[in-house]
């Protein structure tokens, strides 16, 4: 089921009404219920996944919590936590390879062969990969992480913690949530909150007109011009990459702020996932800004581990590009994902090196904390960031080098003319595409100074209704529904 669906603007007021109407020994069954049901609409066999997954990391930390309490030494409580751990760790991540990652793997794998000269026949499995479930695995594996490190006690009710994995409105593409933040909400007794809901359905709309006004729109022009890449060169290349960073953001921070509302609306807040990306003077603020929930789970569940900021820079940058190369092939089973993981994973080292330079020769441009210097490394930031998105959006990565290649070509006169709007989109839908990203960089600007939800809240009733009718009617008319009503979002098919 789809936000952006007629079946979501059915469901969710059905499931709200009656979650409110419910006693509060009954809530969490009932959110338990129609999250299982929201996922199976993709595909009822999915369920069996979430479960199983959600059955091992259980277990896993019930135990956990049961080690401490056995008469054993301290090293042989350790080993055998650790063993808990692993299983838990193992199993699910088996699972998650066999259904996204056994084909690539499998296939790179004969290419590599052939290329040594070996003749190798590799199996294809045909199964379709289960929505969200990169998500809902680090979901889970982050609660055994948690009970582990003694962070949060393990959870005894198995329907609560089924809750915790499945949750509906973040299950398919997160926030990735942390258990010491959700699990203990579901404890608790919800009630009826004007001020809750009306500031979680602001949140929605805006997430709203993010996702069918900008983003929905801006794919056109990206998929006429990525799907074929070869029919385009230069400036076309250009726009569609730069009209890619926004559709990326919009669809991804959209889904965010719908998941974010609908939760603050049945009373559960979940955590910020972007805060203006393209706005950071550094790849290192971009990651802190940046899909903020999956930055942060690999920060503490993976370069921790590995080390983190201690041992020589040399130990330090290894880290970095651990990170990134996981975090790319987390993206999706792709060499493209894993190009553009690495690329990230350079900027950061490239950047932590030349920043030594900078203080220790004390470079004026890059120390300067003036108004010019801002603006120059927001702009070198975003295109370094967009430079990456071309690995990211790409078919192949054949597709990636020829646009690389082709990036630079001459052809500023596609600017002007009817021949900009050959690439998917009229001149009309070309212009509110135009205007409607502006409208987001000043939306996003305003946001550095004042919370632009508090600042509705705070206007008089008429302006405030104003306001929210206007998002409405902006949202149904402005829309691209285009042949295609609901559109997937982007982080679906991760």
């Amino acid at each position: 089921m789809l936000f952006n669906s007629e079946q979501f603007l059915i469901f969710f007021p059905t499931v709200t009404l009656l979650f409110f109407l419910l006693p509060k020994k009954l809530q969490w069954l009932w959110l338990l219920l129609v999250s299982y049901y929201f996922y199976m609409s993709w595909n009822p066999s999915y369920a069996i996944l979430i479960l199983i997954s959600t059955v091992i990391t259980y277990l896993s930390g019930v135990y956990l919590g049961k080690v401490d309490s056995l008469p054993l030494s301290d090293e042989v409580k350790k080993r055998r936590k650790k063993l808990y751990v692993s299983i838990s760790f193992s199993s699910n991540l088996l699972i998650l390879f066999f259904f996204k990652y056994f084909n690539f793997f499998n296939e790179s794998f004969v290419e590599v062969a052939q290329l040594l000269g070996i003749e190798v026949h590799g199996s294809r499995f045909n199964v379709l990969l289960p929505v969200g479930i990169s998500f809902y695995t680090f979901q889970a594996l982050s609660y055994t992480m948690d009970v582990f490190r003694g962070k949060i006690l393990p959870e005894k009710h198995f329907g609560r913690y089924a809750l915790f994995v499945s949750f509906f409105p973040q299950l398919v593409a997160g926030p990735i949530e942390r258990s010491t933040n959700l699990l203990p909400q579901f404890r608790q007794h919800k009630k009826f909150d004007h001020n809750r809901i009306r500031e979680g359905l602001l949140l929605m709309m805006w997430g709203f007109f993010q996702k069918v006004v900008i983003a929905d729109r801006l794919a056109v022009l990206v998929d006429t011009v990525y799907n074929d890449p070869e029919s385009f060169k230069g400036v076309q290349l250009g726009l569609a990459t730069v009209f890619f960073a926004f559709q990326i953001l919009c669809d991804f921070s959209g889904y965010s702020d719908i998941a974010i509302g609908a939760s603050k609306v049945l009373g559960f807040d979940l955590m910020k996932n972007f805060e203006r990306p393209y706005f950071s003077k550094s790849i290192k603020e971009f990651w802190r800004r940046w899909h903020i929930s999956l930055s942060t789970w690999f920060r503490d569940y993976l370069y921790f581990p590995l080390g983190g900021n201690r041992g020589s820079k040399l130990y330090v940058y290894r880290n970095l590009m651990i990170v990134f190369l996981v975090s790319g092939l987390w993206h999706g089973a792709n060499w493209t994902f894993v190009v553009w993981g690495a690329l990230h994973g350079s900027y950061l080292v490239i950047e932590d090196y030349m920043n030594g330079i900078w203080i220790k020769y004390r470079f004026t441009i890059m120390n300067n904390k003036g108004f010019s210097s801002k603006i120059l490394k927001v702009a070198l930031n975003f295109m370094l960031v967009t430079f990456a998105w071309i690995f990211f959006r790409s078919n192949t990565l054949s597709d990636s080098f020829y646009i690389v290649k082709n990036l630079l070509v001459n052809n500023f006169s596609k600017l002007f003319g009817n021949e900009l709007y050959t690439m998917g989109l009229d001149k009309q839908d070309f212009s509110i595409a135009v205007i409607s990203v502006l409208f987001l960089l000043l939306i996003h600007g305003l946001q550095r100074k004042t919370s632009l939800s508090k600042w509705v809240f705070n206007q008089w009733m008429p302006i405030r209704w104003s306001i929210y009718i206007g998002m409405a009617l902006i949202i149904l008319i402005f829309g691209y529904y285009g042949e295609q009503k609901e559109a997937q979002f982007i982080y679906f098919q991760f």
